[in-house]
């Protein structure tokens, strides 16, 4: 490619020959100079910039940080003000639970110094008016629901040595001959020493009767196990249950037995029918109380059990 230079300063035309090397020069000595002149602008620029825009970002982000901060201290200080309120809830729940654990003993029939120290320890009043209520930090809540876990793990305990005495208190009420063996009353002087209906001779009567009709149902008089199913001469048919601690009831002259030795009996579940088997004047149930095989008086039970009843009845109505 050829260029010619023509001007009044130059006596003769100049011609300049451009090959391709020399384009490929000058367009490289044209591109490194503007890349040059673009670090320099962009190096000042920005230099400037920030001299002059820094301190406003510095307090623009100082601002933002410190409401970020605060926003955040206050969301735990709500959260610190909800747990101690419901700590507080609970506190009072559990001094409910203590109250109610006494008034369940007493319905048990339990002693305060069989519970526990922890129903039978003097009540935690406290009261006072507000001056200077002060928030919980962080430290108190953690150390406050420490003890309130404590205080939780003694009251479990104890309520669960509560439920204990219960269950056996229960248990032992329900081996206790405390129901009537018939919806009947009973010859209450029949028991202990008489006039033999035979003989007409004193002889000892070890156990109360029921007149009856013949297949009234006989009822147990508590849970327990049937040890004997026997036909006897003098009792006719009779059955015994083991209530357990040597407490043995005797059903006796039976016209039906509806039970086996070995079975399980509950409380006021028919066991026999009213008869007059054995040595018998007429039909009736002839109902004993043995501890360790030694007649006791039926009618300590069975005034219980009409005690019971009629308690039943008033609530029925």
């Amino acid at each position: 490619m050829h260029i010619i230079l023509v001007s009044d300063r130059l006596a003769t035309a100049k011609t300049i020959v451009l090959t391709g090397r020399r384009i490929a020069l000058m367009v490289g000595a044209v591109l490194i100079v503007v890349f040059g002149l673009a670090s320099l602008i962009s190096y000042f620029t920005v230099r400037h910039a920030a001299e002059i825009r820094m301190p406003f970002l510095q307090e623009m982000i100082a601002a933002t940080t410190a409401e970020n901060s605060r926003a955040s201290r206050e969301r735990v200080r709500e959260n610190l003000n909800a747990m101690a309120v419901r700590l507080g809830e609970m506190q009072a729940q559990m001094m409910r639970l203590d109250s109610m654990g006494e008034r369940l003993a007493g319905l048990a029939g339990i002693k305060r110094q069989d519970i526990g120290p922890a129903l039978t320890a003097p009540k935690d009043g406290r009261g006072g008016p507000m001056q200077q209520p002060t928030p919980l930090s962080q430290d108190d809540l953690q150390q406050a629901v420490d003890t309130l876990s404590r205080q939780l793990e003694v009251k479990t305990d104890t309520m669960s040595l509560l439920e204990s005495q219960l269950l056996d208190e229960r248990i032992r009420k329900s081996k206790l001959p405390t129901s009537l063996p018939l919806d009947s009353t009973w010859i209450a002087s029949s028991f202990g020493w008489r006039l033999d209906p035979f003989t007409g001779a004193a002889d000892f009567h070890p156990g109360v009767d029921f007149p009856a009709e013949i297949g009234t149902p006989i009822r147990t008089a508590a849970a327990g196990v049937i040890i004997n199913v026997v036909k006897h001469p003098a009792y006719g048919n009779y059955v015994d249950i083991d209530h357990g601690d040597d407490l043995v009831t005797r059903y006796a002259h039976c016209s039906k037995i509806l039970v086996q030795p070995g079975a399980l009996v509950k409380r006021g579940q028919v066991v026999a029918e009213v008869g007059s088997t054995g040595r018998s004047t007429g039909p009736h149930l002839h109902f004993e109380v043995r501890i360790r095989n030694a007649a006791q008086n039926p009618n300590h039970f069975l005034e219980a059990a009409k005690a019971r009843s009629h308690r039943r009845s008033a609530r029925a109505r």
